[in-house]
C-alpha cells in the first residue's frame, strides 16, 4: 500500500524504466541541476535515475507533504516530537536558530563557556589528577548517539588534533570493550567522561560503575573522583549520587535527542582533540547548512532534495538498502554514525499521530570503506539481483605524503559509481558471466578537505535529510520507542541467568536458552 499522493511518481518510475542512466547523463541541463555545493562539500546527484520532469514532481510532493512546514516548526521552537511533547532544537547548539528564546540561548552560552574553559585546562595541563599529575588519557563512556558522533569526529579530524591527550571510547556492555580501554592506563592520569541523558542507560551505567571500581581499587580515595570523572546528563542528582561533583556535570536538555547531540557537551572529546577554534569551525559548517535549509526551497534546498531522492529510490524504485561507501579511512565510522542517525530516526511503522501505516519506511543503511569493499561486497553490488542506492563520500584535497595513493583512491571511487550507473555489456559470445547490469542510482559527495567545517556541513545535511524524510513518510523522526522493548525484556532475563530455578514465565525458546546458559555457567 502507498500514499495516494505518490501515484504520479509511480508513473514517472514506469516511464523511466526503459531509459538507461547513460541516456539521462547526456542531458547537461539536468546534470547541472543535480550538482550542488554547500559548506565545502560538492554533492553530485547526476547519477540518480531521475529527469527534470521527475524532479519537479518530487519538489511538488515535498511541498505538499509538509517538509517545509515541519522545518519551520523546528526553527520556531515548536514541539515537533509529538509522542514526547518536546521541541527538537539541535541546530540551536550551533547558533543555527535565530530568535531562540532567551532562556535556552543563555543555557547554551553558559554551557559552552564552561566547556571551553574545561577544555583549555585539560589541554594545557592545568587540570591535575589526584596526585598532581596532568591528564594524559580520556575515556569516553556512552552508547549510541552519545558515543558514535564523538568517536567519528575524533578519528576523522585526527589531522587537526593538537593536544597531548589520548582518547578511548567505550560503548558495548561486553567487558572486553572496557578492559581493552583500561589495560595500559594509569588512574592518576586518566579522566572519564560519562555521557547519558538519563544517567541510567544500562550499558553506560554498568561500564561507568566498573570504571569507577577500577579507579577506586587503584587509588583508594573516593574524594579523588572529583578530579577524574566528568558527567554529561540531564539527571544531575543521579550523577552526583554516582560521585561526580556538580561542578563537573554538564547538561543535556530534553530538546536534544542523543543522535543529534554531537554539537552539545557530548562533543567534549572533539573539543579536547581539536581545540576551540576548530570546534567553532565544525559548528560554523553545520550552521551554514541550517541557514541554507531554512532559507531555500524545492530543488535548491539540498537536504530536502537529498531526502526526496532517497524517497524516490526506496518507495518508487524499490531500492531496499543504502550503501555508504567512504573512500577515506578516516571516515570508516561514518556508516555506523549514519546507521544510528537515520535508522533509529525513521525506522517507524506508525504515523506522527500514532496510527499504523501500510507503506514501508527507511531502507537498510550499511557501508564500509573503499577500496576494501571492492574486493568483498561490491561483487554483489555489481552483479547481484538486489536493488540498492549508494552514497560515495570522498575527499578532494591530498593531505598525505603519498599522492599516488590518494589519486588511486579517488579514481576508484569515481569508477565504482560509473560502473554502478553504466554497467558493462560483453561483446563476445559465451561471456555473459562478465555482464554488469548497471542502472543503480548513486550520489557522489566530495569534501574539499577533511576539515571541521566540511564535516560539520556533511553531518548537518544528513540531519536535515532525516527530518525531511520523516515528513515525506508522515512519521516522527525524533523518538525511538522501539529501542526500549529489548532493554525491558533483558532485565528479568539477567536475573534468571544468575538463578538456577526454572524460567517458567518465559516463552519456550527464551526459556530453553536461559536454561542452557545456566547449565554452562555451572
Amino acid at each position: 500500500m502507498t500514499n495516494p499522493a505518490w501515484t504520479p511518481l509511480f508513473a514517472h518510475g514506469t516511464r523511466l524504466e526503459t531509459t538507461p542512466l547513460g541516456v539521462l547523463l547526456k542531458d547537461e541541463q539536468r546534470n547541472q541541476r543535480l550538482r550542488h555545493s554547500l559548506g565545502g562539500c560538492l554533492i553530485d546527484f547526476s547519477r540518480q535515475h531521475v529527469d527534470l520532469e521527475t524532479l519537479q514532481s518530487l519538489a511538488k510532493l515535498t511541498r505538499e507533504s509538509g517538509v517545509y512546514a515541519l522545518r519551520d516548526a523546528l526553527f520556531s521552537e515548536q514541539n515537533i516530537n509529538l509522542s514526547e511533547d518536546r521541541a527538537v532544537l539541535h541546530p540551536a547548539l550551533r547558533d543555527g536558530i535565530e530568535g531562540l528564546s532567551s532562556e535556552r540561548a543563555e543555557a547554551i552560552a553558559v554551557t559552552r563557556d564552561r566547556l571551553y574553559a574545561l577544555a583549555e585546562s585539560l589541554r594545557c595541563g592545568s587540570w591535575r589528577g589526584c596526585t598532581g599529575k596532568a591528564i594524559e588519557d580520556v575515556v569516553h563512556i556512552g552508547i549510541g548517539g552519545s558515543h558514535l558522533g564523538p568517536e567519528l569526529l575524533v578519528r576523522a579530524l585526527e589531522g587537526y588534533q593538537d593536544s597531548h591527550l589520548r582518547f578511548h571510547f567505550v560503548a558495548n556492555i561486553d567487558a572486553g570493550d572496557l578492559s581493552a580501554a583500561l589495560r595500559h592506563l594509569n588512574p592518576e592520569t586518566t579522566l572519564f567522561i560519562v555521557v547519558s541523558k538519563s544517567f541510567g542507560t544500562l550499558e553506560t551505567q554498568v561500564n561507568a560503575a566498573s570504571a569507577r571500581s577500577w579507579f577506586l581499587e587503584r587509588t583508594g580515595d573516593v574524594n579523588a573522583l572529583a578530579q577524574h570523572f566528568i558527567g554529561i546528563t540531564a539527571k544531575v542528582d543521579a550523577a552526583q549520587e554516582f560521585g561526580i561533583p556538580q561542578q563537573n556535570i554538564y547538561p543535556l536538555w530534553d530538546w536534544v535527542g542523543g543522535r543529534f547531540s554531537l554539537w552539545s557537551a557530548v562533543g567534549l572529546p572533539v573539543l579536547l582533540a581539536i581545540g576551540p577554534d576548530h570546534f567553532d569551525a565544525l559548528l560554523r559548517g553545520a550552521r551554514t547548512v541550517d541557514r541554507h535549509f531554512l532559507q531555500t526551497s524545492d530543488l535548491d534546498n539540498l537536504p530536502a532534495l537529498k531526502a526526496a531522492l532517497a524517497f524516490w529510490n526506496f518507495n518508487i524504485l524499490g531500492c531496499t538498502s543504502l550503501a555508504i561507501l567512504c573512500y577515506d579511512e578516516r571516515l570508516a565510522l561514518l556508516p555506523d554514525y549514519l546507521q544510528q542517525l537515520e535508522m533509529e530516526s525513521n525506522g517507524k511503522s506508525v504515523d506522527r499521530h500514532g496510527n499504523l501505516i501500510d507503506y514501508p519506511t527507511m531502507p537498510i543503511l550499511w557501508g564500509g570503506t573503499g577500496c576494501n569493499g571492492q574486493h568483498a561486497y561490491h561483487q554483489l553490488l555489481h552483479q547481484g539481483t538486489s536493488a540498492y542506492a549508494a552514497d560515495f563520500v570522498l575527499v578532494g584535497a591530498d593531505e598525505h605524503q603519498y599522492a599516488e595513493h590518494h589519486r588511486w583512491l579517488n579514481a576508484n571511487a569515481i569508477a565504482q559509481g560509473q560502473a554502478m550507473a553504466m554497467g558493462f555489456v560483453p561483446q563476445g559470445s559465451g561471456e555473459e558471466h562478465r555482464r554488469v547490469s548497471g542502472g543503480h542510482p548513486s550520489t557522489t559527495i566530495i569534501l574539499d578537505q577533511l576539515g571541521p567545517q566540511e564535516m560539520g556541513a556533511l553531518l548537518a545535511i544528513y540531519e536535515h535529510k532525516v527530518l525531511s524524510l520523516g515528513a515525506l513518510w508522515d512519521i516522527n523522526s525524533f523518538d525511538q520507542w522501539g529501542v526500549e522493548l529489548g532493554k525491558n525484556l533483558a532485565r528479568p532475563i539477567f536475573a534468571q541467568l544468575e538463578d538456577v530455578t526454572e524460567p517458567d514465565n518465559q516463552d519456550q525458546a527464551t526459556g530453553a536458552l536461559i536454561k542452557h546458559l545456566q547449565k554452562v555457567r555451572q
